[in-house]
């Protein structure tokens, strides 16, 4: 009886499947890591701000406070900016490689569907 061979089969199939488990881990990994780091930042800053308003005791505490929203703002408009650009890019990697890989495992089984129909 034949054995079976499932040479092809990693190299056609679970080789490439893999790789793209791989691939997508990867980028599932850094994006919630991504998140996760956003999401402290956001926190943090809030507490802070409720923090602040709850040690205004007078007028002119009010109005540093208010003053104070406005560089806070600022900040956290540049934060969101900043992390929206890193989802992007991570995107743009993610997609990157991910043709490269397609490329790649198109090209060996086009290779390999070359060397199996020469040995038939």
């Amino acid at each position: 009886m034949k054995s079976f061979d499932t040479t092809q089969f990693e190299n056609l199939f679970f080789g490439p499947a893999r790789a793209y488990a791989n691939l997508s881990l990867d980028f599932t990994e850094k994006l919630v890591s991504a998140q996760l780091e956003a999401s402290k930042s956001y926190a943090e800053t809030n507490l802070t701000q409720v923090r602040a308003l709850l040690d205004v005791r007078d007028a002119e505490g009010l109005r540093a406070y208010m003053e104070n929203q406005q560089k806070v703002a600022k900040d956290l408009t540049e934060r969101m900016k900043g992390d929206a650009e890193k989802v992007v890019a991570l995107q743009q990697d993610f997609a990157s490689k991910s043709q490269k890989l397609t490329e790649e495992n198109t090209k060996q089984a086009s290779t390999a569907a070359a060397k199996a129909t020469r040995q038939a």
